[in-house]
């Protein structure tokens, strides 16, 4: 088992291309060729979480925040990055931070607080567009089927909770192969007309590459005519927050008790209640504040995140309730969500979670 066999189980779900441009998801420590004999999960990869790493033998840190954010001039050990950085280079440990890309992906981050709270017809908060791109490809009648098994399995033509869609049309193709040319269809030298099918998918851009080759690889022509269109629509399944719904309405004092049983903690900051009965639900894990006004939108009637400073809170303006429910506490699941991928995958590894907990906040409660 090597690092990079875990890695590429986690950015197949979360690829880094989804993470935004000020994050430093990745490989941070580590050569990912390298053995990998443990893994211990985190939300922090600081330098007591190291030390849990080599007291369980584990060397690979894998966490939800980089430690490393920007780059670094100097390794003294002068400040709690420092320390963790020549901590696990000392010991042979890497350090691999999942980010804004398992924040960006339905299935991630926000994904797994809304299992918490069992919210049912889920759809991304804000959707990012410009990911997309469509795959066109002409292919003779003998080898379409072919072609677009190859291109499903490589990830192409799923819009949705649909699949294996696609568009074909009919037409004529004309070619005429040249002196060095191989055809497998029609003669060196001569024009030749066939029916021809132009198939059409879609896909998110970071799987071109996959879907291209697949399509080659299917395809029965030695030069395949095809065209990679970038597409501006918003990609339901990609981009930041989730709103869902409850399956029954509750009051809102309620909910309150809900949140604090499910996010473990002593105290909810939120805006002033609206007597009404909650039943639309929007969250994000960690700082989501800059989401409220789609919260809003939505027709939420509650906004669940963290990190909400006074005057953003002005912004719920009686349309909407928001809960702060601190940054670790919001995000405290992703620990329960990289288990569960990594096991899923490898049932046999040693994944470990670890016994730190990073919470750097604390509340006094007389």
């Amino acid at each position: 088992m090597q690092i990079s066999n875990l890695i590429s189980t986690l950015e197949k779900i979360a690829p880094l291309k989804l993470q935004e441009s000020y994050d430093n998801s990745g490989l941070i420590v580590g050569n990912p060729d390298t053995e990998c004999f443990g893994v211990l999960l985190a939300l922090d990869a600081t330098e007591d979480v190291i030390k849990d790493a080599i007291a369980q033998k584990c060397n690979l840190v894998i966490a939800h925040h980089p430690i490393v954010f920007k780059g670094l001039k100097r390794f003294n050990g002068n400040n709690y990055v420092e320390r963790a950085i020549v901590l696990a280079i000392k010991n042979d440990i890497a350090i691999y931070a999942c980010h804004t890309n398992l924040d960006n992906v339905i299935q991630g981050v926000n994904g797994k607080i809304a299992d918490q709270l069992g919210l049912i017809n889920r759809q991304i908060l804000q959707t990012k567009s410009d990911i997309l791109q469509k795959l066109v490809v002409y292919v003779p009648d003998s080898h379409l089927k072919k072609v677009e098994d190859a291109v499903f399995s490589a990830g192409a033509g799923n819009i949705g909770n649909y699949s294996e869609c696609s568009f074909v049309s009919e037409g004529m193709g004309s070619f005429k192969p040249e002196i060095g040319a191989n055809p497998k269809v029609g003669n060196i030298g001569t024009r030749n007309s066939d029916k021809e099918f132009k198939l059409e998918v879609v896909f998110p851009a970071w799987l071109k590459n996959q879907v291209v080759k697949a399509m080659k690889s299917a395809h029965l022509y030695e030069e395949v005519a095809y065209e990679i269109v970038n597409l501006t629509n918003d990609y339901q399944e990609v981009g930041a927050g989730i709103v869902g719904e409850l399956p029954e309405a509750m009051a809102e004092s309620d909910f309150l008790i809900k949140i604090k049983e499910i996010f473990n903690v002593t105290v909810v900051k939120h805006t002033p209640l609206l007597g009404k009965n909650v039943k639309k639900i929007a969250l994000c894990g960690g700082a989501g504040s800059f989401l409220t006004p789609n919260a809003i939108s939505s027709g939420a009637d509650f906004f669940i995140t963290s990190d909400v400073k006074y005057h953003e809170f002005f912004d719920a303006d009686g349309r909407i309730v928001i809960a702060d429910v601190g940054h670790f506490e919001s995000e405290q699941y992703t620990i329960e969500l990289f288990d569960y991928v990594l096991r899923q995958n490898f049932p046999n590894f040693a994944v470990l979670k670890t016994r730190v907990n990073t919470n750097p906040v604390r509340y006094f409660v007389s």
